[in-house]
């Protein structure tokens, strides 16, 4: 019957023999299934039929579930990666309001974060938000108020991306498509503040970029006990030629640009100090891939925004991943498009399964009456793993790899999917 009335087609790509999970009653189950068990029907606004109608919609004024913040500035740990980002962490409703800072969120008094610790086993949840978002976006919101409000039983917080979320800018080192050293830094702190509590990560967009390369550097040694990944634009330079090559793919490309170039205007005065931008050429920038060229190129060293995008790309990473890892993603997508979604490494790791669904566009899945369908299968898939799995039994992987492999090169050769070609050179 296809996509009528709404109802959307719903697909897993995976191993052909997914990871082995074990159960808190001592069976087992694998990773395919827990995720389809995760995945409810997909039944979304009918009026909404097509991904550009999904993703305009996003435009209209809505507000969305309620979820209060408490603001933690981070400083920066690293030697190279210098500076400072903020930490926005779910809490209960409170009546303080901070005309500087997104609604509902205000910072943490001295004396209440000095505090936070705890050897409670709650499950605790890090989210990455998409280009020039923050924790107040309202696709972030939906999916995690289920989770954090009604006595959901999680602990979240949100890494927002330096300078976004009405964070300041305090050296040159600013966000990129693989920055992924404050959610390093974040999940390191966790680790030793809360003890005891499983860790999971939620990206969404370029967020779930940062994520999958995150958890694909870590390898075997991830915190995290399993991840989801969003929206996720896992090529970003197929999506940029994507974008370039339609109408509404430059609409799209202008709406980023113009949220990019207001976002260095509001931290004009930092970027004069920390950086050496040419803030009069970022004025005469129209769409995104020239933002990203007269930023991202001037500010990291990469010849053209292309080696930009080929470098800070995901699809590569997802080989390298070895916690349970989800990927939600909409074939109709105008900005996260579906030819830049890597089906065949999906297919070779065991670690990992892709849902698509046929209709939903690019963070926006509106169901009819209200609601956002990506909520479900994000708590759903959470809320499984921490009420049925044994996080701490280890993982089987059988040998398979859907037979996509050779079983041996003709040479002796290594494939890193994580290396970098920017070199970070030291002082």
């Amino acid at each position: 019957m296809g996509d009528w009335f709404g109802r959307a087609k719903i697909g897993f790509t995976h191993a052909q023999s997914p990871l082995t999970l074990q159960n808190k009653d001592g069976t087992t189950t694998d990773l395919l299934k827990l995720c389809e068990r995760a995945v409810p029907p997909c039944q979304l606004n009918p009026f909404l039929f097509n991904g550009h109608a999904q993703t305009m919609y996003t435009a209209v004024n809505e507000h969305g579930p309620h979820i209060y913040y408490r603001r933690r500035i981070f400083d920066a740990d690293h030697k190279t990666y210098t500076g400072s980002f903020a930490v926005d962490f779910a809490v209960s409703p409170h009546q303080d309001v901070d005309e500087t800072l997104p609604p509902r969120t205000a910072y943490f008094a001295e004396e209440d974060f000095a505090k936070i610790s705890s050897d409670d086993t709650k499950p605790m949840l890090f989210i990455l938000h998409g280009l020039s978002g923050g924790s107040h976006e309202v696709y972030l919101r939906y999916a995690i108020e289920p989770l954090v409000t009604n006595g959901g039983g999680w602990e979240a917080c949100v890494v927002n991306a330096r300078g976004c979320a009405n964070s300041p800018v305090t050296s040159g080192v600013l966000f990129n498509a693989r920055a992924t050293w404050d959610l390093r830094q974040v999940v390191n702190w966790a680790r030793k503040t809360f003890p005891n509590r499983p860790l999971f990560g939620l990206g969404f967009s370029l967020g779930a970029n940062i994520l999958t390369n995150y958890v694909a550097e870590e390898g075997a040694s991830c915190q995290l006990k399993a991840a989801i990944s969003v929206g996720n634009p896992f090529d970003l330079e197929v999506c940029n030629k994507a974008l370039q090559m339609t109408l509404m793919g430059k609409v799209y490309h202008r709406v980023m640009g113009t949220n990019m170039k207001r976002l260095i205007n509001s931290h004009k005065e930092s970027v004069l100090k920390y950086t050496n931008l040419d803030l009069d050429r970022i004025q005469r920038v129209t769409y995104l891939y020239e933002f990203d060229r007269e930023v991202q190129t001037v500010t990291w060293g990469y010849p053209t925004e292309n080696a930009y995008y080929r470098d800070a790309s995901s699809a590569d990473a997802l080989l390298a991943i070895r916690i349970p890892f989800m990927a939600i993603a909409a074939l109709d997508d105008p900005v996260a498009v579906q030819e830049g979604i890597p089906f065949g490494e999906f297919k070779l790791n065991p670690y990992t399964v892709l849902c698509t669904t046929s209709l939903g566009g690019h963070l926006s899945w509106f169901e009819f009456g209200g609601g956002r369908w990506h909520a479900k299968p994000i708590c759903n898939f959470l809320n499984l793993m921490v009420s049925e799995i044994d996080l701490d039994a280890a993982a089987a992987v059988n040998d398979s790899s859907d037979g996509k492999e050779p079983e041996s090169p003709q040479f002796k050769t290594r494939f890193s999917p994580v290396r970098r070609k920017l070199e970070i050179l030291k002082e």
